[in-house]
């Protein structure tokens, strides 16, 4: 069996992106409420087998705030994980896109809850890819679809075994490296972010990796006017992620 999948965020776009990797749903017995008949009727309307059982039985499933339900998945290491596993991929996926790319890579969050909060910014946003590296990073957990509340089955993935090759072929394809630096000496609101554009963030606390910084085209800053003198990873990404949105939807006028 693959990792379980929990949380009614989560299972609900699993069930519809694909239902097909699920081998059972097991929902809490005695729970009836409008969200969990939603989904019942989904996994029905899927052909996904469906098992009421005691609530002590999810809590021995999952570690975590399930809420009733846990999906069960078929085995293999992408079992219900829509991961772009290969680089050749990644570009055909850039390539067809007909707006210009908005790309997320995330050079070394560790932290699980971290990664999910960052998924689910991503989505929010409208990110058309979202790169990690394959080692030294979190990968796509329980844990980190429960926080993610879907994120994790709806953001197109790629777990990148040469990050620096990778950032390179972002390059290549006129995809501008923003990368975000507590000393850089360029705010993010001071760089135009309209065109193809990745935002890379580093890790919770060394930041980018120096080779990553390498690659960047630019570094820039958040401003910070309090005591503190950086963001949780996690919401500097929202906050450099909708600089681009903003940027991307203002009126002209």
């Amino acid at each position: 069996m693959g990792e379980p999948v929990y949380g009614i965020h989560a299972v609900e776009a699993l069930l519809a992106r694909d239902p097909g990797s699920i081998v059972r749903l097991q929902v809490q017995r005695g729970r009836e409420d409008r969200r969990i008949a939603a989904l019942l009727a989904a996994a029905e309307d899927a052909g996904v087998a469906i098992h009421r059982v005691p609530r002590s039985a999810l809590d021995r499933l999952v570690q975590g705030r399930h809420q009733g339900v846990v999906a069960e998945l078929a085995g293999g290491p992408a079992a219900g994980d829509n991961t772009l596993a290969r680089e050749a991929e990644l570009w055909a996926h850039l390539e067809a896109l007909d707006h210009p790319p908005l790309v997320l890579v995330l050079d070394g969050v560790t932290d699980p809850h971290n990664l999910g909060a960052c998924l689910r910014s991503a989505d929010a946003a409208g990110v058309d890819a979202v790169i990690l590296p394959k080692d030294k990073s979190a990968s796509v957990t329980p844990v980190v679809r429960k926080v993610a509340c879907g994120a994790a089955e709806t953001v197109p993935l790629h777990a990148a075994t040469n990050l620096a090759r990778v950032l390179k072929g972002l390059k290549e394809r006129g995809i501008w490296l923003y990368g975000a630096a507590g000393e850089a000496q360029s705010s993010l609101y001071a760089q135009d972010l309209t065109g193809p554009a990745a935002l890379l963030l580093g890790s919770e606390g060394a930041g980018l990796r120096r080779l990553t910084r390498e690659h960047c085209d630019f570094l820039v800053h958040l401003p910070m006017a309090g005591a503190v003198s950086s963001l949780n990873v996690s919401v500097a990404t929202g906050v450099c992620l909708f600089e681009v949105v903003r940027q991307r939807t203002a009126d002209p006028r």
